[in-house]
């Protein structure tokens, strides 16, 4: 997964933003879950210095079921 498909969740006004509460620790980890290119895309990211920091991307199965999800 290349760094600009990655981005491109953050730009769908449908994503969804989630705590990662199995791998934080230190700093916060998050998932972003978007829809890019017709297929929802799973990207693992933290803020680091005001900064997203994007540690893996990639079309992740349960991301389909938490981006239909209504709060």
């Amino acid at each position: 997964m290349d760094f600009e498909t990655a981005v491109r969740a953050f730009k769908d006004h449908g994503r969804k933003i989630y705590t990662d509460e199995k791998h934080g620790g230190v700093e916060e980890r998050l998932f972003c879950i978007g829809k890019v290119g017709g297929k929802i895309l799973t990207v693992r990211f933290t803020y680091r210095e005001g900064t997203i920091r994007i540690y893996g991307a990639g079309y992740w199965r349960r991301g389909k079921r938490y981006y239909e999800q209504t709060d």
